[in-house]
């Protein structure tokens, strides 16, 4: 005998089988108002529902991990005065003579590069920035944090560049092979926090020009940062053979 589940009460909800055969007919057997596909329908959104809760929960265990109880969103402004860095890296006292203690722009950018716990993934034009470099560095070397660098084929070729510096330390670094720039400037901290703007990492940028970059965990925003480093990170890779599609000869 086949059987039909159906839900009949909505102050104190049952689940009950009834017998299909006879040709009873199910929406009888339903609240006022609601039919068969009404009560699916609920189901689907409490699922949905679910789904998303279990989303929350993952995304404030990670706030509360890092001391925090909202999602990162900040927009940063340069150039910026020029401070002490050394305390980003390592709190306690230091006898340079910069000012010291100060929050600026570049230091807020510097803390967001280094909440990395696992992965960086960057892809950046222009690169010469010692203090930038330093920041890569300390997560590959020391905290044992997967970095990903992406960059432009003649501006790692520049007097100060310090792409050199990162493949000598071991750091993974592919080039643009097409017969264009690779212009971008973002990073993916983590999979989940994106640094974009219009911020090279220069010393002239840092503390010269009139730049911007955005700071934000919106998945709507990283996800289609991340599909492009990959996309980027497999085109270039050095490997690939020149007869592949896409593969431009220079």
């Amino acid at each position: 005998m086949h059987y039909t589940c159906l839900i009949y009460k909505c102050n104190n909800t049952h689940l009950h089988l009834f017998p299909a055969a006879g040709g009873i007919n199910e929406n009888r057997m339903l609240p006022e108002g609601f039919s068969a596909g009404k009560v699916l329908k609920l189901l689907g959104i409490g699922v949905l529902a679910a789904t998303l809760s279990l989303e929350g929960i993952s995304w404030l265990l990670r706030c509360l991990r890092d001391g925090r109880v909202k999602p990162v969103k900040e927009v940063l402004f340069f150039p910026a005065a020029v401070t002490c860095i050394n305390h980003v890296f390592q709190p306690g006292p230091c006898s340079c003579p910069l000012p010291h203690g100060d929050a600026t722009p570049f230091t807020r950018l510097l803390g967001h590069l280094l909440s990395a716990r696992s992965s960086l993934d960057l892809c950046i034009f222009a690169f010469s920035s010692q203090e930038l470099c330093r920041v890569v560095l300390e997560l590959h070397c020391q905290r044992g944090v997967s970095v990903r660098v992406v960059t432009d084929k003649d501006y790692m070729m520049i007097s100060g560049s310090q792409i050199g510096a990162l493949r000598k330390a071991g750091v993974s670094v592919r080039h643009e092979l097409g017969g264009f720039h690779m212009h971008h400037k973002f990073a993916v901290v983590d999979r989940k926090l994106l640094v974009t703007g219009s911020l090279n990492w220069t010393h002239q940028a840092v503390q010269g020009n009139k730049e911007n970059v955005l700071v934000t965990e919106d998945s709507g925003f990283v996800k289609p940062f991340l599909q492009e480093f990959e996309k980027l990170w497999e085109a270039n890779d050095p490997a690939r053979s020149p007869t592949e599609p896409g593969f431009v000869m220079l």
